[in-house]
């Protein structure tokens, strides 16, 4: 019966490990699960099972202060059948079962976790590998010009295996231009920056210039979040650096299948959630000083594995040719 309802989950010669599961037989094993809510029970024994599987994901970590934002976030998730994972980094699981969509969200619990340490245990690429695209999202978002079937018509139409929704300009916090949505276009893949420490030319080829998303609002083809979550790391809880490097998950040309939606965008309210309102200040202090030495590590733990690896070849070389182009340009990107 499941063979017929999932016939993905057949397994093929090339998906097995070698030598490793020669214990059972082949026709008893399935190799891909997911995250489908399904029945204990069902009224007739002879009965199929029908269990819708949604074909995408929205997950985000939670904390019950910022619910109202949350719902409003889930609620344009779920009328276009979207199955909701909630990571709750501060426990308060209970105060949410008045919402009447939270018995059919999966609730993971794991006090004061980061978006990327649940992302790492709980979204392993085989058990979302029946999700066409994946949206990892933080709290703090604001949906009312945002609608999510509408965002992946734009990102099926144009290509992106790695996208997000533009910010809007009036959000509390905006770290990068690329990011600022554009009043007069329905996506854009560049932009050029003149002023400011990191200036975008046309010679600018690379991250946050082009083939650049930022980590609040990342959404993935299926094939990039295989990629993307082997680039996180383990023991890097809060992330930094990796957006710097996610365009090498684009399968392909990160300028052609990266890409912010400006037609369909957001607003990031900015508001510090992980940890408690008293010691807020003296937190945050300490989270970033523990974030930016985490970049330090995520660096050097890249540059140590182009050194390592004498079979990989760098898709974006643009450190030899930006050097060319140094002395003939006054705009120089800063991130090499």
């Amino acid at each position: 019966m499941e063979t017929k309802l999932h016939p993905f989950d057949s397994v093929e010669d090339n998906e097995l490990p070698s030598g490793k599961l020669k214990d059972l037989p082949r026709g008893i094993m399935h190799t891909r699960s997911d995250l489908e809510l399904r029945p204990q029970w069902r009224k007739s024994l002879r009965s199929a099972v029908k269990v819708k599987t949604n074909k995408n994901l929205l997950a985000m970590p939670v904390g019950i202060k910022q619910k109202e934002h949350v719902d409003d976030v889930v609620k344009k998730f779920r009328t276009e059948n979207f199955t909701i994972v909630l990571f709750h980094y501060d426990g308060k699981v209970d105060g949410w079962w008045d919402l009447d969509w939270c018995d059919k969200a999966i609730h993971i619990v794991a006090h004061n976790q980061t978006k990327w340490w649940f992302a790492k245990r709980f979204l392993h690429p085989d058990i979302v590998s029946t999700y066409d695209y994946i949206f990892l999202w933080d709290e703090d978002l604001g949906v009312e010009h945002f609608n999510p079937g509408r965002y992946l018509e734009i990102v099926k139409s144009e290509g992106l295996e790695i996208s997000q929704p533009a910010l809007d300009p009036n959000s509390t916090e905006i770290h990068h231009r690329i990011t600022i949505r554009s009043r007069m276009k329905k996506f854009h893949r560049r932009v050029y920056e003149l002023r400011g420490k990191t200036r975008c030319s046309n010679i600018s080829e690379g991250p946050p210039c082009s083939g650049f998303v930022e980590g609040m609002a990342p959404v993935f083809s299926r094939a990039a979040w295989r990629c993307a979550w082997h680039l996180i790391q383990n023991d890097l809880v809060h992330g930094w650096g990796m957006d710097m490097k996610l365009g090498y998950c684009a399968q392909g040309d990160r300028t052609k299948n990266v890409g912010v939606i400006d037609r369909e965008y957001i607003v990031h309210k900015g508001i510090q959630t992980l940890g408690g309102t008293g010691e807020l200040t003296k937190k945050t202090k300490k989270i970033r000083r523990q974030s930016t030495w985490e970049l330090k590590i995520f660096k050097e733990r890249w540059n140590q594995a182009v050194i390592q690896d004498k079979d990989w070849i760098d898709p974006f070389p643009r450190q030899q040719r930006r050097r060319k182009h140094k002395r003939q340009s006054k705009f120089v990107d800063l991130y090499d």
